[in-house]
């Protein structure tokens, strides 16, 4: 397949010959009576109508993590599908959890979440671009708790909610840097109650953690009532539940709620459902995907976001903590490309053979690889091949695992992907691994004191030496401590880029010091975000956004879409 002469992921996909949904849900187990059918190639899956196999125990969790992300990309969710293709080619059942992808990056800079080449979900277009409405459902029951709120403060207030101390915010799917402050209720009394306000990406919303987080309906609407928005002028916390809105908020969501079914170019079934990002959220795709594809297929191949200090971590000590879900097998994403910006060599000389670069980068990958190891799994390193690699820089990284003790195999899975045995190496590593006894455990124990906690997290994971809170931190401590939220797991909203909490500090740095600047508690998602350093809940785009590039064709079909 890698002769062949189409080169975007886009025209891949076009050429590529897509099932009917059914017969994908017939593949997976999935009676026909539980589809709801979203055209001839999407579907989500009615789980009050799902006839599940008797007898049968989950499947078990392959997570894809990855070494610190870079520019050049590392390609975990190509490695995610076409692993599981490649599982799948050898006689396993298996199946996908992804997230969605978010529009923001979409138009901004970082692409879509599909994966790419051969190893891609289809139908790539439609998820990428408004997908089945999960997001939009998302965006409206978060804005229509704020526009609920505000009403009730213009309302009389019954409950009492300071306007200045509201911790919940409005939010768009879209990169905005203009509405991370906004000053809202303007223009006369009857316009509502002036306050300062402002905007979220969608991602960021705690609605979208709870969407990810709840076990089923009932556990959403609980969740969604636990959510605090503000506090009272007796600084007393505000839930859902109090303005007694959560019923609302929940029929908002009641048809986002089911997870999404599609299928990979080589036609393994795929949940593709919620979003959270991993730098300023928890990073995964829904629970009820997951435990959807556990309870059918023998193995689920999914991803956590970013790198293994971020979207991995959150996994086991937050998603984990909620459910059955813990990994039997961890994959970590690397590249000959960002070990060598990882060893500082700049992206537009990454194409150059430099075996002295990457050994100065293993750096990062290492710190990566031990981490996982203080789960109690052991990981395994694929190694995402670029055209540009050459035998001897991966000849050295292989080298190099072996001499750490670390299984790893080269996977072409972009070129080599979709049924090609790009993946198949890596697949046999991995089928080892989930045969092999493991011990997961959590890094930390919720019953510590939510600053040890993030100390534990900073130390063992990041390489920190310590951690510095500030002011309104310190005071928040005691706020969580008063209000009995200290025994929730933490969620660091950091920096992917780097260790550190500056995105400029690449490789796997010593003797620095993170720095939380704010405490959110989530009491409905039931975890507390820590922002560090500079990280933004509201993105904004790049001076050249990738939507410059994109249209339709005559056909109405998208244009320079990846």
């Amino acid at each position: 397949m890698s002769e062949n002469k189409v080169t975007t992921d886009l025209e891949i996909a076009r050429n590529a010959t897509i099932l009917p949904i059914e017969a994908i849900a017939e593949h997976a187990g999935i009676n026909v009576d539980a589809l709801e059918l979203y055209g001839p190639y999407k579907a989500k899956i009615n789980p009050a109508k799902l006839v599940l196999p008797t007898a049968k125990p989950n499947g078990k969790v392959v997570l894809v993590s990855a070494m610190s992300p870079t520019p050049a990309g590392e390609g975990k969710s190509t490695t995610t599908v076409g692993l599981a293709d490649s599982l799948a080619r050898a006689g396993h059942k298996v199946m996908i959890a992804l997230r969605e992808p978010s529009l923001g990056p979409i138009l901004g800079m970082k692409g879509g979440a599909t994966g790419g080449g051969y190893s891609q979900v289809l139908p790539m277009d439609d998820i990428n671009l408004h997908f089945t409405g999960d997001f939009h459902a998302i965006t409206s029951a978060n804005n229509a708790l704020m526009a609920l709120v505000d009403n009730h403060i213009f309302q009389g207030n019954e409950l009492g909610i300071d306007p200045r101390r509201m911790t919940f915010k409005r939010v768009l799917d879209m990169n905005d840097r203009s509405l991370r402050e906004v000053v809202i209720g303007l223009g006369g009394p009857v316009q509502g109650v002036p306050r300062q306000d402002g905007f979220d990406i969608t991602v960021a919303s705690e609605i979208m953690a709870v969407f990810c987080l709840a076990t089923d309906l009932d556990d959403l609407r609980a969740r969604l009532g636990r959510i605090t928005f503000g506090y009272t002028y007796d600084r007393a916390p505000v839930t859902v539940a109090d303005l007694g809105v959560e019923g609302a908020l929940t029929m908002l969501l009641k048809d986002a709620i089911k997870p999404n079914l599609v299928q990979t170019i080589a036609g393994t079934p795929a949940l593709v459902h919620g979003g959270p990002f991993a730098n300023i959220a928890h990073g995964c795709n829904s629970l009820i995907a997951t435990s959807t594809a556990m309870q059918l297929a023998d193995i689920v191949v999914t991803e956590a976001g970013f790198g293994a200090d971020l979207g991995a971590e959150k996994y086991m000590d937050i998603k984990a903590r909620i459910a059955e879900v813990a990994p039997s097998a961890v994959v970590v994403v690397a590249t000959i490309r960002a070990l060598k910006m990882q060893g500082g060599v700049p992206k537009d000389q990454l194409s150059q053979p430099n075996v002295e670069a990457v050994a100065a980068g293993v750096e990062n990958l290492r710190r990566h690889v031990r981490n996982v190891a203080k789960f109690g799994i052991s990981p395994i390193v694929s190694i995402n091949k670029f055209a540009t690699d050459t035998s001897e820089e991966l000849e050295w990284l292989l080298a190099w695992c072996a001499a750490e003790g670390v299984e790893a195999a080269v996977a072409d899975v972009w070129g080599r992907g979709g049924g090609g045995d790009g993946g198949d190496e890596l697949a046999a590593k991995v089928a080892a691994a989930l045969d092999a006894p493991s011990e997961f455990h959590h890094l930390y124990p919720l019953e510590i004191p939510v600053e040890d906690k993030i100390r534990t997290i900073v130390q063992e994971i990041y390489g920190a030496d310590g951690v510095e809170f500030s002011v309104p931190a310190l005071k928040r401590l005691v706020e969580i401590e008063k209000n009995g939220w200290s025994d929730f797991p933490v969620c660091m909203a950091k920096t992917q880029y780097s260790f550190t909490d500056d995105a400029s500090r690449l490789g796997a740095p010593k003797g620095f010091t993170v720095h939380v600047r704010e405490l959110i508690p989530k009491t409905g998602a039931g975890f507390i975000v820590a922002l560090t350093g500079a990280v933004m809940t509201m993105p904004g785009l790049p001076k050249e956004p990738a939507a410059m590039r994109m249209d339709v064709d005559a056909e109405g079909q998208p244009t320079g879409l990846f």
